[in-house]
């Protein structure tokens, strides 16, 4: 037996042969004695089962431009300061001057690659979250709110290629789309979303 929320009173209780006469509606409150609180019936997995409801994202703010560059800038860092530190203590065993700055300049290359597994494993991770985005109050998640695959996140990061070589114009479609997706979260099917404050 569910309460239904009609007209924002509770009414009821309905059986499930009720509700479907009401032709229940995905986003139509419902609650039954067990639940603590209401929720929206794409929630209720007896009603998505039933009705034939898909689980809406249920997302309340999208990560804004700005809040993802400080994200990006922040991971930067992180990823370069390791890195950086990581080859000058490998430096000081190396005796022959030419050999370590050889390395040295070979790391400008290394720190994509670092950054891109980084950015792939953390968001694939419980926290959904690079150290940059876990800061600004970001998270990564496909178009049902859920965790990324590792596959998927990498997919995601390799689609950032397609954002950079548009002149960097991808990142700058997020002001265009109203889930503030860049062009590589259009193609990857993600959303950055940060946590209701």
């Amino acid at each position: 037996m569910y309460t239904l929320v009609i007209n924002g009173k509770p009414e009821g209780p309905f059986t499930l042969n009720e509700l479907k006469e009401r032709k229940i509606k995905p986003g139509d409150f419902v609650k039954t004695p067990d639940m603590d609180d209401y929720k929206e019936a794409h929630e209720v997995a007896e009603l998505r089962q039933l009705f034939g409801f898909q689980k809406q994202v249920l997302i309340q703010y999208y990560g804004s431009f700005d809040q993802r560059l400080i994200a990006a800038a922040l991971d930067w860092f992180f990823v370069s300061g390791v890195c950086i530190i990581t080859a000058f203590i490998i430096s000081l065993f190396i005796t022959n001057m030419v050999v370590g700055l050889a390395f040295a300049f070979s790391l400008l290359g290394v720190i994509p690659v670092v950054k891109f597994i980084y950015q792939v494993v953390m968001e694939s991770l419980v926290k959904q979250a690079t150290y940059g985005k876990q800061l600004a109050g970001l998270k990564v998640c496909d178009m049902q709110g859920n965790r990324l695959t590792p596959a998927h996140a990498i997919g995601r990061n390799a689609a950032k290629i397609f954002s950079v070589l548009t002149l960097f114009m991808g990142y700058l479609y997020c002001y265009f789309n109203k889930q503030q997706q860049c062009l590589h979260d259009v193609i990857a099917s993600t959303l950055v979303i940060k946590d209701r404050l």
